[in-house]
């Protein structure tokens, strides 16, 4: 019986062209590299059931928010961590609530260091997005609901609102 080998390769990561070193040419070389991914934390809260689900499907007020931090690990890996909650209601009844904090550890390369941080809170939650945003689907299919669908999310407008954040409790101290 014949083996079936394949070799395979990690995929480097494209670079999208927004990066420039100094002198004008793109920086192919600037990259994040993902160590590793993981749920931190979970909840999902269906406080009125079995009720809620016996009543037949609604169409519920879906309120969603999205919160990105990032820590230093050692001198070159950060642990990015990405924040999902959502609260679904109907009429003010409680649906669900989920809260999800998922992480992963990265390295960024080739990176200038006044671009480290713009890389760690946009570009690392971008990528850890689509996965916690199945873990959410899969959490409220599990707790009897529609799949929860959250739409992208612009990390570029969350990284520009939580420095605006930073500034405002700064000048408030």
């Amino acid at each position: 019986m014949a083996k079936n080998t394949k070799k395979s390769r990690t995929p480097t990561p494209k670079n999208n062209g927004n990066a420039q070193k100094s002198d004008g040419n793109p920086n192919t070389d600037r990259r994040i590299l993902v160590h590793a991914q993981y749920i931190k934390d979970l909840s999902f809260e269906n406080p009125n059931a079995p009720r809620v689900l016996m009543e037949g499907s609604t169409q519920p007020d879906v309120e969603i928010t999205v919160n990105v931090g990032a820590q230093l690990i050692n001198e070159d890996q950060y642990e990015v961590a990405l924040n999902l909650a959502a609260k679904a209601s109907f009429k003010k009844t409680a649906l669900f609530l989920v809260d999800l904090t998922y992480a992963g550890l990265v390295t960024p390369e080739g990176a200038d260091t006044d671009e480290i941080n713009p890389l760690i809170m946009i570009e690392a939650p971008r990528l850890l997005f689509p996965f916690a945003r199945a873990i959410i689907s899969d959490a409220t299919r599990d707790g009897g609901f529609m799949p929860l669908n959250i739409q992208p999310v612009d990390f570029v407008a969350v990284y520009q609102h939580n420095l605006t954040q930073q500034a405002a409790s700064q000048s408030d101290n």
